[in-house]
């Protein structure tokens, strides 16, 4: 009886699979809302705001991913937010002004700039589409453009069913 060899033509075709949830950063992301420092909900006193940052316990942000914001209608200056970011700075792991939305894109920003995108020359990617944690669609815009310059091709989805997105013109 003779058996058939089962071939892997996934594993033969040369695909680079390039996968964002390997990039995901796996610790805590809090938000730090200037709103608890405000007099009235309305304004920032300087002078007790800066008794608050000698004051407060910074340790408990250490590793943290904090994102710095007011979600009160009220008029903060900027340097409020700097001050702010000089006293989380020392402990947590990053520091964004914004949503929880604009630290996860950090995160993933960070991430994506130190990959050696040179290990990605003259191949066909795929990268992939589907992850347990959330990947920002900032993410996939970000190492697409970084892409684009070195891969032969780019494509979405799984090696075995891919959406094609970009190929490299052939010269000549």
């Amino acid at each position: 009886m003779e058996t058939e060899l089962i071939v892997n033509r996934v594993a033969k075709s040369g695909l680079v699979s390039l996968d964002l949830e390997d990039y995901y950063h796996p610790g805590e992301r809090i938000v730090y809302d200037l709103k608890d420092n405000l007099f009235m909900g309305l304004i920032l006193k300087e002078k007790d705001f800066r008794e608050f940052l000698k004051t407060h316990d910074w340790s408990q942000y250490t590793g943290k991913n904090v994102a710095v914001t007011c979600t009160e209608d009220a008029i903060v200056p900027t340097w409020a937010f700097m001050l702010l970011t000089i006293h989380l700075e020392p402990y947590a792991h990053t520091v964004v002004f914004g949503s929880l939305q604009d630290l996860e894109e950090k995160l993933y920003f960070d991430a994506i700039a130190r990959i050696n995108i040179e290990d990605y020359r003259d191949t066909r990617v795929v990268v992939k589409g589907c992850s347990k944690v959330p990947v920002p669609t900032a993410a996939y815009v970000e190492i697409t453009r970084r892409l684009r310059p070195v891969a032969q091709s780019i494509m979405f989805g799984e090696p075995c069913s891919t959406v094609p997105l970009y190929k490299r013109p052939k010269q000549g």
